[in-house]
């Protein structure tokens, strides 16, 4: 169970990206990209209802060819979250995404083809009455500004994005939502903090290409959390080089952290230390497994040894601590009775159960 928590009112506008709702008061939107190639729809389709079951909000799609474009409806036919096209260089790809029924389109006005390819998209999406996403990406911004900064610094990921918005505006486009990523942490924190003060629109916050798991995490966590903390951001994925549901796992993580989502059980465990006789690693991931599924969540510590388990948790609900050849059951602290160690598990979710009823 996964439920999201609408934030105090800021002055972000309201845009509808299919009937998910993003800026102004509504909860924080994550999203993730598929990693299957989008004209293979049935390997598309698996990987989106896998991300729905795991709480992903609205998910992008790359559409690099028109195979891919073309098998937009039948994807939207077999899913049920809002479904964006993600472009690069191509108009007419942008517009065949449009007309074959995306929810949102994520273009980079710089690479697009220039302002004339630029007005005939904002024409096809108008009509539609569907938002795009102006993605600027510190990797591919335009050559004057580049020249002009001298790399690709926050100023000029802010001026870049002032030059689109400004050209939307004389086209009277305004379902518009931002993004300004880098790969490094500070740019991103930086361009992200300046629009915010300079614009309205939503935003899609993060750090672009921020690595393999433990540096992605760690990169994505100070990125976003930076921001969201300030009530900066509206939407964000976490770019890391993974499976598209670990990324909306670790998604979700950090906003039930921050306290502005909702989930499941919580789980407490230690590091672990030379005192554990078990291997509390599969233990914890055992508990977390199947805490997920109570009809009431609980915050449940999983302990690898019975020194200081009930102390240390005695803030949980329910908790266990390892030893050899037995362990600890405890209830806010308190010890409940000893049992077999192969049986700790088992014996625990039976006493949570039995207490639900």
């Amino acid at each position: 169970m996964n439920v999201a928590l609408p934030r105090s009112a800021r002055s972000t506008k309201e845009i509808k990206i299919g009937n998910v709702a993003i800026g102004g008061n509504n909860p924080i939107v994550i999203q993730s990209m598929c990693t299957t190639k989008t004209h293979d729809v049935e390997a598309t389709v698996a990987q989106i209802l896998a991300l729905e079951k795991e709480g992903c909000d609205v998910i992008r799609v790359a559409v690099p060819d028109e195979r891919a474009a073309q098998a937009i409806p039948e994807i939207k036919q077999n899913i049920h979250i809002p479904l964006i096209a993600d472009i690069h260089y191509s108009s007419k790809l942008a517009i065949l995404s449009i007309e074959n029924g995306v929810d949102k389109v994520r273009i980079n006005p710089g690479n697009i083809g220039g302002q004339n390819k630029a007005k005939d998209v904002l024409s096809c999406a108008k009509r539609a009455g569907i938002p795009i996403r102006i993605g600027i990406n510190a990797g591919s911004l335009e050559e004057d500004l580049l020249l002009k900064h001298g790399h690709p610094t926050a100023e000029a990921m802010v001026e870049s994005t002032l030059r689109w918005i400004k050209f939307f505006e004389e086209e009277k486009f305004y379902d518009i939502v931002l993004s300004l990523k880098s790969a490094d942490v500070d740019a991103s924190i930086k361009a992200q903090n300046i629009i915010s003060e300079k614009t309205n629109y939503p935003l899609h916050i993060g750090v672009t290409e921020a690595g393999t798991l433990v540096s992605g995490i760690v990169k994505t966590s100070i990125g976003v959390s930076a921001l969201l903390k300030k009530n900066i951001g509206d939407t964000f994925r976490v770019s890391i080089t993974e499976d598209p549901v670990i990324q909306v796992k670790i998604a979700k993580e950090i906003l039930n952290t921050l306290g502005l989502r909702e989930r499941g059980s919580e789980i407490i465990s230690c590091p672990s230390c030379g005192r554990a006789e078990v291997d509390i690693r599969s233990i914890a991931l055992d508990v977390e497994q199947r805490a997920q599924l109570l009809a009431v969540p609980k915050k449940i510590a999983v302990m690898g040894c019975v020194v200081n388990a009930a102390g240390e948790a005695r803030e949980a609900d329910y908790g266990i601590g390892c030893g050899k050849g037995k362990g600890a059951i405890f209830k806010k602290g308190v010890v409940i009775k000893t049992v077999k160690e192969e049986e700790l598990v088992s014996e625990l979710f039976d006493l949570i159960e039995s207490e639900q009823h």
